[in-house]
């Protein structure tokens, strides 16, 4: 709690897992509705398919893409930019400090959009079609079905998803953030993971002790805010339900 880097660590773990939370968590959701709406089946089965790819990209070469991408000399960001402005280069957005949540957030969320559809979809598979056929008689719209027949299938499912997404959101991927972090974004991209690595490993002093105490105090949160949003989860989940 004394460490200079305590403050800045905590907020910035938190930043990038809160955003990540509210991007990453409800769009899926979305996602999966809209493709449950499709009757097309050849579409719908090639549309999944472009969505899952993305998944099987490593994050070395999802980085990497990143970075041929958005380079301001060589990369396709920059070369787009000197045909509007020719002999002018663009900023470098990869070494914009306030940059880094967007860039981690959203490439997060564009590889693993589709793959966090399936279990929604599974879900959704389990809706009797006689429902929306009961519903279709009595005048429903595809909108009203999809809140009253198909939302209220996916609650449980997605109150666990939350459940589970809430107790490791002290935890950002080391990987990832190790490979985007440079010496200028440093001071919104220091994170725990990548601060328990370079403490612990990557240091001259190899500070073992003081590492793993960091990551007993990260674990040790994850663990009281699962136990917190499963017990608000409890108490709401009776009126959760009678919204619909």
């Amino acid at each position: 709690f004394k460490s200079f880097q305590f403050g800045a660590t905590i907020r910035n773990t938190l930043a990038l897992n809160l955003y990540s939370l509210l991007v990453g968590f409800p769009i899926p959701i979305f996602l999966a509705l809209m493709i449950n709406q499709i009757t097309a089946r050849r579409f719908r089965k090639g549309f999944q398919t472009v969505l899952y790819l993305p998944h099987f990209i490593s994050t070395v070469v999802l980085v990497g893409m990143l970075n041929q991408i958005l380079n301001p000399v060589t990369g396709i960001y920059g070369n787009i930019y000197r045909l509007f402005r020719p002999g002018e280069y663009p900023i470098d957005i990869l070494s914009r400090g306030t940059a880094f949540d967007h860039l981690y957030v959203w490439s997060g969320v564009w590889q693993n959009l589709g793959w966090n559809t399936i279990i929604y979809l599974a879900a959704l598979s389990g809706v009797d079609p006689t429902l929306h056929e009961a519903a279709q008689v009595d005048g429903a719209t595809r909108l009203k079905r999809v809140w009253h027949v198909d939302l209220p299938v996916l609650l449980p499912t997605a109150s666990i998803m939350l459940i589970m997404n809430a107790g490791s959101i002290m935890s950002v991927g080391f990987e990832k953030v190790y490979l985007m972090q440079n010496s200028v974004n440093s001071v919104y991209s220091e994170v725990i993971s990548t601060y328990v690595y370079k403490t612990g490993l990557g240091g001259t002093t190899n500070q073992m002790s003081y590492a793993a105490a960091v990551g007993l105090f990260n674990n040790v949160i994850n663990g009281v805010l699962l136990l917190a949003v499963n017990f608000v989860s409890n108490r709401l989940s009776n009126g959760a339900n009678s919204l619909f």
